[in-house]
């Protein structure tokens, strides 16, 4: 899923548990799911950003010299401005686009 192309929301909104649960039976397996999928966007995001800043750095050392680039900064506010990786993966759930396995019941 695109961070660009979602439609989550950018602030908390209350949401009914029973409708999460349907798809596991259990209310803290349905959290840790979530939870593990946005730990994945977190560091998607985190990654992406990171290769776009690297492209501005400067690799001499001036400390007396700091330069503002202003694309930079676009790109950061950027980035500010997205949704939380936890409400990506939220909206991830509801969608059902988010794939989980119980492995262990596989292998039995």
């Amino acid at each position: 899923m695109s961070v660009r192309k979602t439609n989550a929301a950018n602030t908390t909104v209350t949401r009914d548990m029973r409708k999460f649960v349907e798809h596991t039976g259990n209310m803290y397996e349905t959290l840790v799911i979530i939870s593990k999928r946005s730990n994945q966007i977190a560091a998607e995001l985190k990654e992406e950003l990171n290769g776009k800043l690297d492209e501005f750095n400067t690799h001499v050392e001036n400390l007396e010299e700091v330069f503002e680039n202003r694309e930079q900064i676009e790109i950061s506010r950027y980035y500010e401005k997205l949704p939380k990786p936890s409400l990506l993966a939220v909206q991830e759930w509801i969608d059902g686009d988010i794939y989980f396995r119980h492995p262990e019941e596989e292998t039995n």
